[in-house]
């Protein structure tokens, strides 16, 4: 893994129930604590920018991967979701991949193996699971 910098500027206003920002190179939003935290909830909290983050890696390498095995993809989406409970963090990725109504059976398995391929290609998931943090993905391929 090459040595990346990242540099981030967070800025907060008005205690517990005040909010913040975040800025970086590529990144401006808000952030809050949690109305379960006793906050008000009125921006992005740690946890949920923890699974923006490796949506994020995973979607990259996920379409750096369909594409640099040509797969005819239509539509590519990732919804995911995080429970935080006395076990530990976990994440479950949830790739839909549309392929193009001319895709074959073999076309349709090779996506299979690029949505499991795409996770172990991605570098925060990997650093995450040395956090104990599991990831789960349950894919979905389809035909337009």
């Amino acid at each position: 893994m090459d040595n990346v910098k990242t540099k981030v500027k967070a800025v907060w206003n008005g205690g517990i129930m005040g909010t913040g920002s975040l800025k970086g190179e590529n990144v401006d939003t808000q952030i809050a604590i949690s109305k379960s935290s006793g906050g008000n909830g009125n921006g992005a909290e740690p946890q949920e920018l923890l699974v923006c983050s490796a949506t994020t890696c995973y979607i990259e390498t996920l379409t750096y991967m369909l594409e640099s095995r040509k797969l005819p993809v239509v539509e590519l989406m990732v919804n995911s979701e995080a429970t935080i409970s006395e076990d530990g963090f976990h994440i479950i990725h949830y790739p839909k991949i549309i392929l193009d109504t001319n895709a074959t059976e073999e076309l349709i398995q090779s996506t299979y193996r690029v949505i499991e391929g795409a996770d172990r290609g991605c570098k925060v998931g990997n650093l995450l699971r040395k956090a104990r943090i599991i990831i789960n993905i349950e894919g979905k391929v389809t035909i337009q």
